[in-house]
């Protein structure tokens, strides 16, 4: 539908339309305007679906071509810097308008869903072309870093400077992934490494990846370990664990740690404690992540470990994803015939929101190094 379509349409007698007009003002974002965070409404439907299904009428209405946005990222930038996703209309009235809507919807959903799966689906053909040679599907790390590569490289470094790795050291990576980390470790530490996933296809894809190198994939539950490892680490994995299981992860670490160990949790984090899961993620992207608060890392960690350094460098989670994104748009041609061009408005979208959100320091990226209380402290590597 063109956007002439909107012409059409009386906005300023259009409810819905006024209602996030007046929201979108104050974060300097205007409807069908000339900048290039500004958004343009292909679909007189649009207001309302946003006003009904927040967060999911956002996101699959610019799926289904409803509205476009040159710099998605800005957008999104700008939206959450003021907490528009938190905000209600100043007048009461309107308020009211929504809750109802909403309440009708609820009654009466009948669109089907799309299985959240597309995203753990997805070929290794897209991530290869989209990621760095390490394969790392986390945040890199840019404090000298120019490129993508250079990121990774540089997180993997610095995640094995703060464990302390030495050659012989044992060292267990819980959600291993491809097994960037492990053949990393391996190769440039000397250690032992003991991946554990739950995917078949990464799992064949790590062995490939370390073959000739002392390192161990295993298809596991990371609960059902009961070993010991001089070292620990967990990329990226935390967010799926659920705050129901938090209690479960720790003891599985101390469990398996050795008393002098040390432990490194690598995990996007909440800046509040909030069980409240975007449902456009949650469907699209990760189905039943939840991203944890330091309260509740705290609370589940505290009984078994001593926290020794808390590093923050969330804003680096930007930069990673504008990378990701850009390479995804560059070898696309590559992807198109397979994926589809839904597909490609869906990983665009979601990359640029969740750029957006860590711009806005909505969202965080943390790394925490753990262990049993180290005699003199720990020098932890930055």
């Amino acid at each position: 539908m063109s956007s002439s379509c909107i012409e059409e349409v009386s906005l300023e007698e259009n409810h819905w339309f006024r209602i996030v007009n007046e929201l979108l003002e104050r974060a300097d974002v205007a409807v069908n305007g000339t900048r290039p965070w500004d958004i343009q409404v292909k679909h007189p439907d649009f207001f309302k679906r946003v006003l009904q299904e927040g967060s999911l009428g956002l996101g699959e209405s610019y799926m289904d071509g409803w509205w476009e946005c040159e710099q998605l990222d800005v957008f999104f930038h700008r939206v959450l810097q003021q907490h528009l996703d938190k905000q209600l209309p100043r007048h009461f009235k309107d308020t009211l308008r929504i809750a109802a809507a909403r309440l009708t919807n609820l009654q009466s959903k009948k669109r089907a869903w799309i299985v959240g799966k597309e995203h753990y689906d997805l070929g290794n053909d897209l991530f290869s072309l989209m990621l760095d040679p390490f394969m790392q599907y986390s945040c890199g790390y840019w404090k000298d870093a120019e490129t993508l590569e250079q990121a990774q490289y540089a997180k993997l470094d610095m995640i094995c400077r703060k464990l302390q790795l030495e050659p012989g050291m044992t060292l267990l990576d819980i959600g291993c992934g491809w097994g960037g980390l492990a053949e990393f470790a391996a190769r440039n530490y000397g250690v032992k490494v003991h991946g554990v996933t739950i995917s078949a296809e990464q799992q064949k894809l790590a062995q490939q990846r370390c073959e000739g190198l002392d390192v161990t994939i295993l298809l596991q539950d990371y609960r059902d370990l009961n070993l010991q490892f001089d070292r620990i680490v967990s990329v990226g994995m935390f967010e799926h664990v659920g705050p129901k299981n938090y209690a479960t992860y720790f003891d599985v670490a101390d469990r398996n740690l050795k008393p002098d160990g040390i432990f490194l949790l690598h995990t996007i984090g909440a800046i509040t404690t909030d069980m409240n899961v975007d449902p456009w993620i949650d469907k699209y992207i990760f189905p039943n992540g939840c991203l944890p608060s330091v309260r509740q890392i705290a609370d589940a960690s505290e009984k078994h470990f001593i926290m020794e350094d808390w590093h923050n460098f969330g804003a680096d989670y930007d930069t990673t994803l504008m990378a990701w994104h850009e390479r995804f748009q560059k070898t696309w041609p590559q992807l198109e015939e397979k994926y589809g061009d839904r597909f490609k408005r869906m990983f665009s979208y979601y990359l640029n929101a969740c750029a957006g959100a860590f711009r806005a320091r909505d969202i965080q990226l943390w790394q925490v190094v753990f262990s049993r209380g180290k005699e003199g402290g720990l020098r932890v590597a930055r």
